[in-house]
């Protein structure tokens, strides 16, 4: 008879002891195009050094040192100063004041587009749009609006000559700081349909299905379902507008030429001005404040966004 420690012992050891196996060519290979793979980031780490880094790093240095180049907190002290005060504050009721208008003529945009199909011509062209009057901006975009809404723009000599409407009976409210209202909206739209949309189009009909079946209604959806799944993002898209409003240069330096009534013209000023000798580390120090609040902002837009892409895989 045989014995079964004969029979069990070899298959036994096969099991109990699994050998490792070595890596083969093709694992080899695999690595290696792993390797490989990260050279791609190459071009890209060094556009955020040398464009992004290095200048953010430069410009909060220079506002910490004075012109001899010792150490000094003297331009960061001036960030209390009632004027640059009042430069922020413009700076953040006008951001929030676009970003809000942006965000809900926008979120409404967007559920107008939601029942479209999404290679349809309007939705296609709205899409296409979008993305271009989000980037249009600067002295373009001033001209724009100073030849439609200007002292002598088309807008206001038509409502003048036909209706006897002066719309600067106030004074030149557009070279003003309430001019930067409209031209930040025209970009702020298009942006928060370009953020916004994909969130609304990550809805599942299962859902809506669902509310039907079990006997609700359809605003019983949007008021528990629709609206609490997209608020994350919605908030998150807000908050990338005023970010974008906030760190707006080129619109408000073309429109308004004259005064520093936002903090990017500030810093302009503190750069050129002949009247601020000896303290033109000053930009510095408001390009710190700048970037302390844009900051902020982003770090809540990611920490938003992440709970937002729980709903949109």
């Amino acid at each position: 008879m045989t014995s079964p420690d004969l029979v069990a012992g070899p298959d036994l050891d096969r099991v109990t002891s699994p050998a490792v196996p070595e890596p083969t060519a093709p694992a080899r290979r695999g690595a290696v195009r792993v390797g490989w793979a990260w050279l791609g980031l190459v071009p890209f780490t060094a556009y955020v050094l040398l464009f992004l880094a290095l200048p953010t790093v430069l410009a909060v240095g220079s506002g910490l040192f004075d012109d001899d180049g010792a150490f000094t907190l003297a331009n960061v002290a001036a960030l209390g100063d009632p004027v640059i005060l009042t430069t922020f504050w413009n700076s953040a009721w006008l951001s929030l004041l676009t970003a809000l208008i942006g965000a809900i003529v926008g979120a409404i945009v967007c559920y107008a587009l939601l029942g479209l199909p999404e290679t349809g011509a309007v939705r296609t062209m709205v899409d296409a749009a979008s993305g271009v009057l989000a980037q249009f901006g600067g002295v373009m975009l001033a001209f724009a609006f100073i030849a439609t809404i200007g002292l002598q723009g088309l807008v206001t000599t038509f409502l003048m000559d036909g209706f006897g409407i002066d719309i600067f009976a106030n004074g030149p409210w557009i070279y003003e700081l309430p001019g930067l209202i409209l031209p930040y909206i025209y970009f702020q739209v298009p942006l928060m349909i370009i953020t916004f949309m994909p969130a609304l189009s990550a809805l599942k009909p299962q859902w809506a299905e669902a509310n039907l079946t079990l006997g609700g209604t359809s605003s019983g959806f949007w008021q528990h379902v629709g609206i609490p799944v997209l608020a994350p993002s919605f908030f998150a898209s807000l908050l990338l507008l005023f970010a974008n409003a906030f760190s707006s240069y080129a619109t408000a330096a073309a429109l308004a030429s004259q005064g520093s009534q936002i903090v990017p013209l500030q810093i302009r000023t503190a750069l050129t001005s002949e009247t601020l000798l000896g303290r033109e580390n000053l930009a510095g120090a408001l390009a710190f404040g700048m970037i302390v609040v844009v900051a902020i902002v982003m770090w809540a837009y990611s920490f938003i966004q992440r709970r937002a892409s729980r709903w949109q895989a």
